[in-house]
């Protein structure tokens, strides 16, 4: 009965001391974290350009722009002080779980781009800059591929302010069916005998299209826009 107390007492100290050696925190120098944080730096500089020619939004928002930098460089900090303490990690854990961040982002490149700044972050933080380093170069290949793969041709948008009369409806029509591929109404507003109509179009010639339909009598105004949408195939 004693020799299996203490054969059970030196099973357990067994299990305990591989549990603590695999999450015993390590010394970090001074010297590893300096060049931790500016291999951070030099790739979060990447990630600044890399966001800057890729984004191709109507306003280019610098400051989100910067704060992948920070977020790359913040979290890189954070997985060192990880590293440094099981205590200092558990209670940071902790910490963070009580932040919320409400700020949404509307574009889904925004969103890899930040996934990106925090994956630097932590590869570089864990002393994987060799891994860190080949995926920024493999997202930026990836991205530049994707980013010159020939798509669809976007759908246009026609605006006509006219006559509400069929005459005027059927001569529209006319010129919708002989200057495009696809065309469909999208809204009809009638209002004091003037119609507002709205159609999704896709054409080939617009230039022809806008003239047909301004030389039409009783057409006041005719407008051909561009959308940033999805793409119609």
């Amino acid at each position: 009965m004693l020799s299996y107390i203490s054969c059970d007492m030196s099973f357990r100290d067994f299990v305990s001391d591989i549990f603590l050696q695999g999450f015993a925190g390590r010394d970090i120098g001074t010297r590893e974290i300096i060049w931790t944080l500016f291999i951070t730096f030099i790739l979060s500089l990447y990630i600044f350009f890399a966001y800057r020619a890729v984004t191709r939004k109507t306003f280019y928002s610098k400051n989100f722009n910067m704060s992948l930098c920070a977020v790359a460089l913040i979290t890189a900090g954070i997985i060192l002080t990880i590293q440094s303490s099981l205590v200092v990690s558990l209670g940071m854990v902790g910490a963070l779980s009580i932040v919320r961040f409400r700020t949404a982002i509307k574009e889904p490149m925004d969103l890899a781009f930040m996934f990106w700044s925090i994956s630097i972050g932590i590869m570089c933080g864990a002393g994987m800059t060799e891994i860190a380093v080949l995926t920024s170069l493999a997202l930026t290949v990836f991205i530049m591929v994707l980013e010159f793969m020939p798509m669809g041709k976007v759908s246009l948008i026609l605006v006509i302010n006219a006559e509400c009369s069929d005459e005027v409806d059927d001569e529209i029509e006319g010129v919708l069916k002989s200057h495009t591929k696809h065309y469909k109404i999208k809204s009809r507003n009638i209002s004091g005998g003037r119609m507002d109509a709205v159609y999704e179009i896709r054409s080939l010639d617009e230039k022809g299209l806008a003239r047909g339909i301004s030389g039409i009598k009783g057409v006041t105004s005719c407008s051909v826009m561009s959308h940033d949408g999805e793409v119609a195939y």
